[in-house]
């Protein structure tokens, strides 16, 4: 059973082999339990394009693809995501693609593993904010 949705931030530390995210990562992928939206794997695929092995980060990223579910779009993310703006319009919006992880996190009931301080002001997310230190 799925249990957590990984953004942008976890996705590359992953594929830099940063010992705290693999630490972090490795029970939850034998045991099934993370996903990716395919918006994260677009991000990370724009990130490793900057890189020197870019062939090596995008060989590892499909094989994760392979060994995660990935989710994409549906109606029902796209009318969270509206929801999530109108809530977020009282105060400070957030990036449209971070609005529509989060809508995938809420929709299909997740824990969201990032970095990004942002998604706290999306209501009932459920999160696990994480420090860069603790992913290196």
């Amino acid at each position: 059973m799925k249990k957590y949705l990984l953004d942008t931030s976890i996705v590359a530390a992953f594929l830099n082999k940063r010992h705290g995210t693999i630490a972090l990562l490795k029970p939850w992928l034998s045991a099934n339990e993370v996903a990716i939206s395919l918006l994260v794997y677009g991000e990370v695929i724009e990130y490793i394009k900057t890189k020197p092995d870019y062939q090596n980060h995008h060989l590892a990223l499909k094989k994760l693809l392979k060994d995660i579910s990935h989710y994409s779009l549906s109606v029902s993310i796209v009318e969270r995501y509206a929801d999530i703006r109108l809530s977020l319009r009282r105060g400070k919006l957030i990036g449209d693609m971070d609005t529509l992880i989060a809508a995938t996190a809420l929709e299909r009931n997740l824990t969201l593993i990032t970095i990004d301080p942002d998604f706290k002001r999306v209501p009932k997310l459920k999160l696990m904010l994480l420090t860069r230190q603790q992913l290196s």
